[in-house]
Formats: C-alpha cells, sequence, structure tokens
C-alpha cells in the first residue's frame, strides 16, 4: 500500500427478538465483548502471512521513540477524528468512556461503568480523581459538554450520525451521566469506545476557541499530552506524569509524516523511524528481509470492495453487478495490490467480525455467498441477459494507493472481458476524499475502489450503509425489507438476537452486491529492534497503544 485508501462510513479516509427490559441492567463491557473477539492466528490458507495477537512485551523504559504516518492531521480535534492519522495519534493522547482493547474486544474507560436500566437509558458513572493535562479534574460537566459538541450541528461533527437517536445527555451526579435514546440502540453504547466517546476539559476546549485542535491545545486525559508541533515535519507527545492509568514507558513520542512510500520504507530500514503503521504493500517482503526490525500483522477489521456510486444506469441491473464480480481476478488483485497479503472474499464484512456470533448465525451469514473466483462465461451470459453488451461504466482510479489503482485497472479488465466499455477517470489524490463528502465529485462516476475499516467489532457498522439515506449509500439504493432489518439489528442488544438479523442483511446484500467485495486486508506494523509493545490489531485507533511502547532489551 502506498498512501492509504479511502476507507468510509462515519469517518472517512483518503486513502462506522429480545430488547432489554426495564428492569434489565447490562455491563456496556460484556455487552460489547459478546460480539468481539481477538484476532485469529493463522493467515489466508496460502501460506502468505499470519496474523499475530501481540508483539513481545517491553522490558524497560525509552526517553523517546519515533513512529512514522503517511500524512499530517489538519486537527486533532477529536470531533473530526475521522482518519487514521488523526487516530493513530489522537488515540494516546484523548480518551473515551469506554476503550477498545487490543483484542478488540471493551472494557471501562473514563467510566467506570455503564449500566443500562431500560432499553432507551444509558448511564455511565465515571472515574474519580482523573486530571486533564490542564490539571482540572474531570467531572460529569465536562462529559455533558465533550459529547454535546458532537452533537451540535455547528461543529459537523464526523460522529454525528452515533447520536442520530440521542434526545439529552445530562449530569445525573457529580461523576454521573445519563444519556436518553428516542429508541433502542445497540450501536451508540459499543461506538463510546472510538472517538464518538471522548471527553475533553470543558474550560480548555473553551479557551483554545477556534484553536482547538491545532495550536491551541487538547486538554484531554491520556497518557500523553500535545507537545510541539511543527506544521508539515511532526508532532510531539510528551508523557503526562499526573496520567490515572498506568505510566507510559516512553517519555516521548515523535510522529514523523512521510508522505512518500518510499522514503517511509527507507526511514524504517534507517532507524530514522522506529516503527509505524499501515505499511506500504510493495515494501512488505524488503522488510521482511530486512535485519533491522519485524514486520507484523495483525485483525484489521478491514475489506476491499468496488463502491457502487450511480444504480441510474446499467449498474442498476443486479445481473450486470454480478457479471463484474464473476469476472474480477481477485487473487490478481491480492498479489500485486496487497503485496499477497490478504485473503479474496465474497464477503462485505470480516469473518472477525462475526467472531462472537453464534455458530448458526456465523454460517448463514458466511456461508453461501456469491463465488469469489472468476467465471467468465457466467458473466459474459448475465451481460447479454441484462442487454448491457458494449454498455459504457466509469471507474475513479486515483495514485492514491496501489490498492485504488490497481483494483480500478482490474474492473476495467474485467469489464472488457464480458462486453462492456470500462472508463477510468484519473482523480488526483488530495482531491479523492471529495468522493466521500461531495456528490458532485461523484458525477459521472459508477464505481471506485473503497477499503472500509469497522470501527466497532460488529458487522451492523457495514451493513447499516445500505440503509436508505445512509452516508455511505451512495447509489441511493432503497429497499424497506432492509431498511426494517437494520432498525430491529440496531434495536436488539441481545448480541444473539441482533447477529441472526445481520446474518440476514449480510445475505441481502450479497445477493444484491451493493458494494462489490474483493478481499479482507490486515492490519501491518513495522517495529525495528530498539522497540516493542505495540498492538499489532486495529485497536490502536481508539486504544492508547504508545504508553504499552517501551525497551525491547
Amino acid at each position: 500500500m502506498t498512501t492509504p485508501p479511502p476507507r468510509a462510513g462515519r469517518h472517512t479516509r483518503v486513502l462506522t427478538g429480545r430488547i432489554a427490559t426495564a428492569t434489565a441492567v447490562l455491563s456496556s463491557v460484556a455487552l460489547l465483548a459478546a460480539c468481539s473477539g481477538p484476532p485469529r492466528n493463522g493467515g489466508d490458507g496460502s501460506g502468505g502471512f499470519t496474523l499475530s495477537r501481540q508483539t513481545p512485551k517491553a522490558k524497560g523504559d525509552l526517553d523517546s521513540f519515533t513512529w512514522a504516518t503517511y500524512a499530517e492531521p489538519p486537527t486533532l480535534d477529536y470531533t473530526v477524528a475521522f482518519d487514521y492519522p488523526q487516530n493513530t495519534i489522537l488515540s494516546n493522547v484523548c480518551e473515551s468512556l469506554m476503550r477498545w482493547t487490543p483484542g478488540l474486544t471493551a472494557e471501562p474507560g473514563l467510566a467506570r461503568k455503564a449500566t443500562n436500566p431500560d432499553p432507551t437509558t444509558w448511564v455511565y458513572d465515571l472515574r474519580p480523581n482523573v486530571r486533564f493535562h490542564n490539571g482540572r479534574v474531570m467531572t460529569a460537566d465536562d462529559v455533558v459538554f465533550s459529547l454535546g459538541r458532537q452533537m451540535d450541528p455547528h461543529t459537523a461533527a464526523a460522529w454525528a450520525d452515533v447520536f442520530k437517536n440521542v434526545t439529552s445527555v445530562r449530569k445525573s451526579g457529580p461523576l454521573q451521566v445519563t444519556v436518553k435514546l428516542r429508541k433502542p440502540d445497540s450501536q451508540f453504547p459499543q461506538y463510546m469506545a472510538t472517538a464518538a466517546g471522548v471527553v475533553a476539559s470543558k474550560a480548555g476546549v473553551e479557551a483554545a476557541g477556534r484553536n482547538y485542535g491545532t495550536s491551541g491545545g487538547l486538554d484531554c486525559t491520556g497518557p500523553f499530552k500535545l507537545g510541539t508541533w511543527n506544521k508539515g515535519e511532526s508532532i510531539e507527545l510528551d508523557r503526562f506524569d499526573k496520567y490515572w492509568g498506568t505510566r507510559p514507558k516512553s517519555g516521548k513520542v515523535v510522529f514523523r509524516f512521510l508522505t512518500d512510500p518510499s522514503a517511509r520504507t527507507n526511514a524504517f530500514l534507517s532507524g530514522e523511524a522506529d516503527g509505524g503503521y499501515l505499511i506500504p504493500t510493495e515494501s512488505y517482503d524488503r522488510l521482511r528481509r530486512s535485519r533491522t526490525g519485524t514486520l507484523y500483522f495483525g485483525e484489521g477489521l478491514s475489506t476491499v470492495n468496488v463502491n457502487i456510486t450511480d444504480m441510474k444506469g446499467p449498474l442498476g441491473d443486479v445481473r450486470v453487478r454480478r457479471a463484474l464480480s464473476l469476472a474480477l481476478d481477485r487473487g490478481g488483485f491480492v498479489g500485486s495490490a496487497l503485496g499477497g497479503v490478504g485473503t479474496v472474499t465474497g464477503s462485505l464484512t470480516t469473518r472477525a467480525a462475526w467472531a462472537g456470533a453464534p455458530e448458526t448465525a456465523r454460517k448463514a451469514a458466511l456461508n453461501g455467498l456469491p463465488p469469489a473466483t472468476p467465471d467468465i462465461e457466467k458473466a459474459k451470459a448475465l451481460i447479454k441477459q441484462a442487454g448491457a453488451t458494449g454498455k459504457t461504466l466509469t471507474v475513479a482510479t486515483s495514485s492514491i494507493g496501489q490498492d485504488v489503482s490497481v483494483l480500478a485497472t482490474a474492473v476495467q479488465a474485467a469489464g472488457t472481458r464480458i462486453g462492456l466499455d470500462i472508463k477510468l477517470k484519473t482523480i488526483a489524490p488530495n482531491a479523492f476524499t471529495a468522493l466521500f463528502t461531495d456528490p458532485k465529485a461523484r458525477e459521472g462516476i459508477d464505481m471506485f475502489p473503497l477499503t472500509y475499516y469497522d470501527s466497532i467489532t460488529d458487522p451492523l457498522d457495514l451493513l447499516s450503509n445500505f440503509k436508505t439515506g445512509s452516508y455511505m449509500n451512495f447509489a441511493g439504493y432503497h429497499d424497506k425489507r432492509y431498511d426494517d432489518l437494520v432498525d430491529r439489528a440496531t434495536a436488539a442488544y441481545d448480541p444473539r438476537t441482533r447477529s441472526k438479523i445481520e446474518a440476514q442483511l449480510q445475505k441481502h446484500a450479497a445477493d444484491q452486491l451493493l458494494w462489490i467485495p474483493v478481499a479482507e486486508w490486515p492490519t501491518s506494523l513495522f517495529l525495528n529492534k530498539r522497540i516493542t509493545g505495540a498492538p499489532t490489531t486495529i485497536s490502536y485507533m481508539y486504544y492508547p497503544w504508545a504508553a504499552d511502547v517501551g525497551a525491547a532489551q
């Protein structure tokens, strides 16, 4: 991978039965853990790679270490933390009510306990004596204020959709906050372990004003506080000595912005950077052979797909979508674009997202999916039946990353083989994000490559994107039955009940090929021999991973 491809959902990256009764009291930790789990050991069945559960624990402290990122965050304001660079850094500075763990389960964060006394109420009891970086002690007022910023239409928060069912957030005690929902919402408590649940100092945010997230500081509670920000070059984080949790092993973390993938790889090899996530795929072999460190792969909860953006033309006929899927060389894509590190799939959701589901629901979701191996003759027949022979379709491409450019070319080759005329439209890397935010940017485009990562370990994070009016439903797909199933799954707090409904959603989305799934893609991590302790999973987006990094010897 070069510059990471676009991921979308409630945050886009350049490059989200039985209902609890009124007397039920559910622990948010148990609720989340029931539908999540640690990554599987083993690889894709071909021996190409192995998923590691973790890196060795640190043996000592460090004065500092340096981390490479592919881009500079425009801001570190938690309300717009929608991208890899922002969250990779922010997760070590700002903390949420709940916390995602390296094993992709959830545990208490700034809230020591979360309870659900009735289907539309969540109560968060806060930890006492937690200090912000400005020295103030965290109170319920800070939580009400912080969540309120996510709901404020003037803030334009990337996480606003998480709060769509929230009617009020109020202080119900000095260290207690009560959230009222207009209807049961199983997803809301899960997202409180992401940037949606971040708590910042009310006084600090107000004092910073428009500069909050940049030169105005952050004033959160994490193990590190924002230090020097050298625009265009680096961000430094300094250890927060009054941190309520386990003391960080490093006194300082320096994040260097290395936009060129070759420069990033060379920095790993030379020791200029001690480590980094999102390793360029073209560098996998080189780093594997290197004696300077170790290349790891962990659960990424990520799938590479072809996003269908226009169903008014030929792609409005499901036979055309099925034909393109049947003609795609997924294995070739994994080999050439992902460096052989990936798993061909016909599933829009990752297998890990179903880790906590009952076996019956998991089988219903993952068995009997459309074939992921090419069948050109069947694809040609479908195109002929649809009367689409010779029809023109346009797919966006960009030099933003190999996974984008190679997949776009693979779609073009697939279409050509079955009688379609596929045009490529090149989008500049810095303009690719507009495909997610501006309908005008998608005009004249029928498809584009999309890498989607789940922000929570729940299949509904992805499957809800096809509900009528959803942010990521770019093609305007509408099916009332599907919408009703999404509503039922959202309302089901019991993971077993929810997973059965989600299996139905998965089957529907797969049969209709609302996006065309291509491959599962793990998280990549490189650590040189000097440091260790970083998690291998995508948990680093919302877990204070840098606090665990220390000396390897």
